[in-house]
């Protein structure tokens, strides 16, 4: 697969401890700023601390797109849902600093995310994108391989208005 980036390469990588402020920071931008995360209250630089030791402890990759030193974006494979039966299933999160879109950074991270994802053994990754009209994300994902598996209308509330999810998925192994 050919990723076209524009401008310099970003370095994908492991995310660190000190890489937490700037995801911190991507993220309070989405949580407050648009419906693209149904969290409502930014997570706090301990509460990032301790979901990279949980993933990480999991054996689950949680990456950064480095662009000469600055995170650009971050993506990381959570657990789909909290029941052992679920454990091989992952579900995939990308976030791009707000400066940044359009730059191919989402395809940069994405690749290594469903292949660090298979190393680790697991069978699935599922998406969950919050449809509010802007398809970029579904066909971000449709590009490396995931399948729409239905949609959830009306499950979010936020900002004034009821928004839809489209769920994804892409087997990781045969």
């Amino acid at each position: 697969m050919r990723i076209a980036m524009s401008g310099p390469r970003p370095t994908i990588r492991a995310a660190t401890p000190e890489d937490l402020k700037a995801v911190a920071e991507i993220n309070a931008h989405y949580v407050t700023n648009s419906v693209a995360t149904f969290d409502e209250t930014p997570r706090t630089l301990d509460g990032w601390r301790r979901w990279l030791e949980e993933l990480t402890g999991r054996g689950l990759p949680f990456l950064v797109a480095d662009l000469s030193g600055e995170v650009a974006g971050y993506a990381y494979a959570g657990p789909w849902r909290p029941k052992p039966a679920y454990r091989y299933t992952v579900e995939d999160t990308i976030y791009i600093a707000p400066g940044r879109l359009g730059r191919g950074l989402g395809k940069a991270l994405l690749g290594p995310l469903v292949a660090e994802s298979t190393q680790a053994g697991m069978h699935r990754m599922i998406a969950v994108i919050a449809d509010a009209g802007d398809g970029a994300s579904a066909a971000l994902h449709h590009r490396f391989g995931f399948t729409e598996a239905g949609r959830l209308t009306d499950v979010g509330y936020k900002h004034g208005r009821w928004i839809d999810t489209l769920l994804m998925q892409r087997p990781l192994t045969g």
